[in-house]
């Protein structure tokens, strides 16, 4: 196929989420055609899959101005743009109205099971950049169908794929038999079953980041709850308290994300939840009454629980990408230009460089991971990083370099700065509590932490974490 007929073929674009619904909204105001996988029957399908948390942005923080600007036309206006969307919001009052007005260019029960180039597979460099995309996809009523592409943008996210329990990023010994006690999710404790299921209970919160922060303020709502007595969490840290561990507090410029961290360190503090520091799981084992026995590296056998919530990260599938050549960072399987911008062991403050296509670029032109894809295994994703990156990537698609080089975004700082640094390194001058510096853990404990400086009623409903997946 010559470059002319190349050019006149669609852009796929994978995953109807907000990072994807936004990358056809910014190629069609660059006249470019874009075509729209989506595995889930309807648009937002993963937001969809944890529509009773709140966010942590607002209504104007999660609305593209592409995406606004294509569903003016149908009378569409957007909602309170200080006010906070649960994921239900999210999908309902904009995701799904969006994916609407693209119309048949979203298809849905469409997964995306691999990519390649026409003709050629990763190995053979003749003449490749010439060739177009060849996707192909399975659909819901076991069609498989083959398209061609000019570009692809994968949106597709990370939430299908979430990180074990077990401490060496494998799933420890003895998880996946205990499935049926196990969940990767904040649970829905508004959903009667749900709520029966963690009512009274003994529960392991494993994880340290926001997603963790919502599970233990939401257990300890139903422990204060009329029905909820004997309820107990505890909360799994495989590092050690530090003044970073909640999160930036008031210094936070996303307010309702420092609330949340506030709101878990409350939910210790009330007795709610234990903290576990330095824990690192190893196996899950079952007691004589089938309740799950969490064990260490070191050995230790914590008491048996009744439920374990496993909120680690998420971490992307790069399975239907195997043709392709990519160029991803060795640690966070994210783009190589991109990856120190936001890794993790080097820095935990939410002010991440406003980034775009050349960031975002591989070896094999044209193809471009965005949205919590594009992070790899890092956290702290934000809706206007994804944004911003599709507004680049689609000019850059249509030729227009000087528009997507420009940078059009100043991300929120988490208030909490300083490298996360290696979970096991010894105390030092610059790890300490006040400066939010390394995280390192002291000698594993079980540990409950004093009474808070400030956290009231209007901390305990802030909104939750943004679970910003795309």
């Amino acid at each position: 196929m010559n470059a002319s007929a190349t050019a006149e073929l669609p852009v796929v674009v994978i995953g109807a989420g907000p990072t994807g619904l936004a990358a056809a909204a910014h190629l069609i105001d660059q006249g470019i055609e874009p075509l729209v996988l989506e595995a889930g029957p309807d648009a937002g399908a993963a937001v969809r899959e944890w529509a009773h948390v709140r966010l942590f942005s607002t209504w104007g923080e999660v609305v593209d101005p592409a995406a606004e600007k294509l569903l003016a036309p149908t009378g569409w206006t957007r909602p309170d743009a200080a006010a906070y969307p649960s994921g239900g919001d999210w999908a309902e009052l904009y995701l799904q109205p969006l994916a609407d007005v693209l119309g048949d260019r979203v298809r849905y029960g469409a997964r995306v099971t691999g990519v390649s180039r026409a003709g050629r597979d990763r190995i053979v460099d003749a003449d490749r950049e010439r060739q177009p995309f060849v996707v192909h996809a399975a659909h819901a009523d076991g069609r498989e169908e083959r398209l061609f592409a000019r570009a692809v943008i994968d949106a597709s996210g990370t939430w299908a794929t979430p990180s074990p329990a077990g401490g060496s990023g494998l799933a420890a010994l003895g998880e996946k038999a205990a499935a049926d006690r196990i969940t990767y999710r904040v649970p829905d404790l508004k959903d009667p079953t749900v709520r029966a299921r963690y009512a009274g209970k003994r529960t392991a919160v494993i994880g340290s980041g926001a997603s963790a922060f919502t599970a233990l303020a939401y257990l300890a709502d139903l422990a204060a709850s009329d029905d909820g007595a004997g309820t107990k969490a505890v909360w799994i840290l495989r590092r050690g308290i530090s003044g970073s561990t909640f999160g930036g507090g008031d210094a936070d410029q996303l307010p309702a994300r420092g609330a949340l961290g506030l709101a878990a360190k409350a939910a210790v503090d009330a007795g709610h939840a234990d903290a576990v520091t330095g824990f690192r799981t190893e196996a899950v084992e079952r007691d004589t009454d089938g309740r799950l026995v969490l064990v260490g590296e070191d050995g230790r056998h914590l008491d048996a629980v009744d439920e374990v919530i496993v909120l680690t990260g998420f971490r992307p599938d790069l399975s239907f990408l195997g043709e392709l050549r990519l160029g991803l960072d060795e640690r966070l399987q994210a783009p190589l230009a991109l990856a120190p911008l936001i890794d993790p062991n080097q820095h935990s403050c939410g002010t991440v460089y406003p980034h775009g296509h050349r960031e975002l670029s591989h070896p094999e032109q044209g193809l471009y991971l965005v949205g919590m894809k594009s992070y790899g295994r890092a956290p702290t994703f934000l809706a206007m990083t994804g944004y911003e990156q599709v507004r680049s990537v689609a000019a850059a698609i249509a030729g227009d370099l000087a528009s997507a080089d420009r940078v059009e975004l100043t991300l929120p700082e988490t208030g909490v700065c300083g490298g996360a640094g290696l979970f096991d390194a010894p105390d030092t001058p610059d790890a300490t509590e006040g400066d939010g510096g390394g995280c390192c853990a002291p000698a594993p404990q079980l540990v409950q932490l004093g009474a808070p400086a400030a956290v009231g009623a209007a901390d305990e409903q802030a909104p939750a974490d943004g679970c910003c997946g795309s």
